[in-house]
C-alpha cells in the first residue's frame, strides 16, 4: 500500500469504514499519480512539489518553519459546501491542523478519477492558499502529466472565471 501514514490517526473517530475505505483508495491513486508526474512537474503554478508530497503521502508539509498537519473529516451539509463540492479544505490551518473535509458526493459510484483529482486539489489548497484557478491547474497538470489526458473541468474553470488567470489547463 502506498498511502503511508496512519489514516485513522488523521480520521474523525466516528468516521464510518466506507468512508475510510474509500479515502484510502483516492488518497493511493492521487499518489501513484503524482509519482508519475513528479519528474515532470517541477515548481509549476507556485506549489511546492516537495512540500505537496509531503502532505500527500505523510499528511503533513512544512510551512513558515511549522509542521502543519492534514485532518481528514466525513461530513454532511448540503446547505453549506457539501451542496456545492465533493470535499473543501478549511484554511487557514488552525493550531498546525489544515482540516480537509470530504462531503458525501465525494463517494459517487464509478467516480475513482474524480475522487482522486479531488483529493489532488484540495492538498493544493492545503499546501498554498484558497485560488480554485491554481488547484484546478495544478491538479489537471498532474493527472495529464501521469495519464496523457484529464478530467474535463470547462464548466468549473468557467465558474471560477479562471481564463483571465495566470493559470491554464493542459493542452490537448
Amino acid at each position: 500500500m502506498r498511502f503511508v501514514f496512519a489514516l485513522l490517526a488523521a480520521l474523525a473517530l466516528s468516521a464510518s469504514p466506507a468512508f475510510a475505505d474509500e479515502l484510502t483508495k483516492a488518497l493511493n491513486r492521487a499518489i501513484g499519480l503524482f509519482d508519475a508526474a513528479a519528474p515532470e512537474i517541477g515548481q509549476a503554478f507556485g506549489v511546492d512539489r516537495d512540500q505537496f508530497r509531503d502532505a500527500l503521502v505523510t499528511g503533513k508539509f512544512q510551512r513558515g518553519g511549522k509542521t502543519i498537519s492534514l485532518y481528514y473529516e466525513e461530513k454532511a451539509d448540503p446547505a453549506g459546501h457539501c451542496g456545492r463540492f465533493a470535499a473543501y479544505t478549511m484554511l487557514p490551518a488552525r493550531d498546525g491542523i489544515v482540516r480537509l473535509v470530504v462531503c458525501p458526493r465525494f463517494f459517487s459510484p464509478r467516480a475513482d478519477d474524480l475522487r482522486a483529482l479531488t483529493v489532488l486539489h484540495e492538498l493544493v489548497h492545503a499546501v498554498t492558499d484558497t485560488d480554485e484557478c491554481r488547484a484546478m491547474a495544478y491538479a489537471a497538470r498532474i493527472q495529464s502529466l501521469a495519464t496523457g489526458r484529464f478530467t474535463p473541468v470547462d464548466a468549473y474553470w468557467q465558474a471560477n472565471n479562471c481564463a483571465g488567470s495566470e493559470f491554464s489547463l493542459p493542452r490537448g
